[in-house]
């Protein structure tokens, strides 16, 4: 029978007399029926207050790269937490991380430490335009750098715009300051000739290009050929600095980060998620010149919370799990997501729903194609946005989640180093009646 949910239900109704809107995070108002409250994890499992148990492909939006509750993680967190739990200073424990951040990520030779990947962005663009005395970053469509006013400018440019050459400067939310939309120029993904157009346009004024080595949060769209190298290129030709924003690929795309996987080396790079294991954590890494104006305090980068040692010591224990699988990673990731894959593109054939898996297979996403649409990959925002079926997708994706198979509402599904062939299975086992569920309810509504 599929699951049920009365016990989340229930506390989600208790707390919207406690919480605003009753969720601490705007998206997770997107999980339907009600968004889940979570009693335990284990591995790649996660049971919820009603005792359903799921095969986890959400992973804490991503960040559990090492799946739920793993015991070397947990002990790591207690041992520090018996020692103390925060000083505003300095221990060991943040040189050990850096040190292995150097070691690990090639573009990597100073590092300064934050609790999320939204204020390392904040530091990462305060330092380019420090560095170069201009004001403008270029980001592009779809691309999610945090929540900040400066992190959503042109995030998800509405259709009604797309007619003007120049992609539009929109901010998804009211009551930011109304001068950020200005410090921006906004580029579409997967297009180098127009990239190239839109920094000759703003010759001598951009200070950065700011990107996710793949585009996980729309979609998981992989730079097309030469795309990556010709950000860096134009970095280098006009004095910018590269920005990675590797708050999703850093480390689920190996030791070295997505920027190793495609062989680049960005001048900044921002890591969230997996750097922590699952705590407030994150880091803004770079060469010593990209970092050379915080070093000087010309611009302020601070923080009461920083390198927190709870944190810390669980960023080391995540990091040495991730050495110490060596040249392994992340084909083994890589080929288990394959498979499911393969298999979830059989099923939506056997059932005819046009569902047509994107991305490396360590991490992908379920394009659920409209009527008539193109099946061939998606290769931007754009593209996104006409061919999805927002509709049906979030209708199969209901219907997995009540059989057991969780994914983030969005579409994108994540292989954490717990997952196993017997979860694959198992998830291919629930997700066929899934499958069947969907094809025999959706109405097309």
């Amino acid at each position: 029978m599929p699951y049920t949910f009365s016990k989340s239900q229930e506390f989600f109704d208790r707390a919207k007399h406690s919480i605003a809107g009753g969720i601490n995070s705007g998206i997770r108002m997107l999980e339907q029926p009600v968004p889940l409250y979570f009693d335990k994890g284990d591995g790649a499992r996660v049971w919820d207050v009603d005792g359903n148990e799921y095969i986890d492909f959400q992973l804490g939006q991503g960040a559990l790269l090492y799946g739920h509750a793993p015991a070397g993680l947990a002990d790591a967190i207690a041992a520090q937490a018996k020692l103390g739990l925060h000083w505003a200073a300095q221990c060991e424990l943040e040189l050990d991380v850096a040190e292995r951040l150097q070691k690990m990520v090639p573009a990597t030779e100073l590092v300064r430490f934050n609790n999320s990947a939204t204020e390392a962005v904040m530091a990462a663009f305060r330092l380019a335009r420090t560095h170069t005395g201009k004001k403008l970053i270029l980001r592009f469509e779809g691309h999610y750098h945090g929540w900040s006013d400066e992190g959503l400018v042109g995030f998800a440019n509405p259709p009604s715009t797309w007619d003007d050459p120049e992609p539009a400067r929109v901010h998804p939310s009211k009551g930011i300051i109304a001068e950020v939309t200005e410090q921006f120029v906004v580029a579409q993904w997967n297009d180098i000739e127009h990239l190239r157009q839109r920094v000759e346009q703003y010759k001598g004024q951009i200070a950065a290009i700011v990107c996710e080595p793949a585009m996980c949060n729309t979609c998981c769209i992989e730079p097309v050929e030469g795309m990556l190298a010709t950000i860096r290129e134009l970095c280098d030709q006009e004095g910018m600095l590269m920005i990675a924003d590797e708050c999703i690929t850093g480390f689920r795309f190996g030791a070295g980060g997505a920027q190793d996987y495609y062989d680049v080396r960005p001048d900044l790079t921002v890591f969230g998620k997996a750097i922590g294991g699952g705590t407030p954590f994150a880091a803004l890494t770079g060469t010593r010149e990209a970092m050379a104006k915080i070093i000087s305090g010309e611009s302020i980068h601070a923080g009461t919370l920083n390198a927190n040692p709870l944190c810390l010591a669980a960023s080391r224990w995540c990091l040495d799990e991730v050495i110490a699988l060596g040249s392994e990673h992340p084909a083994t990731l890589n080929r288990l997501g394959q498979k499911l894959m393969a298999s979830l593109r059989t099923l939506a054939d056997e059932h005819g729903i046009p569902l047509r898996p994107q991305g490396p297979g360590l991490a992908f996403h379920s394009l659920m194609l409209k009527p008539g649409a193109d099946d061939r990959p998606v290769k931007n925002y754009r593209d996104y946005v006409e061919r999805q079926d927002v509709a049906r997708w979030a209708h199969l994706r209901r219907c997995l989640l009540e059989e057991g198979v969780r994914v983030i509402e969005r579409g994108l599904w994540s292989i954490s180093l717990a997952h196993t062939e017997q979860d694959i299975d198992d998830a291919l086992r629930l997700s066929a009646i899934a499958f069947k569920r969907h094809a025999e309810s959706w109405t097309g509504a």
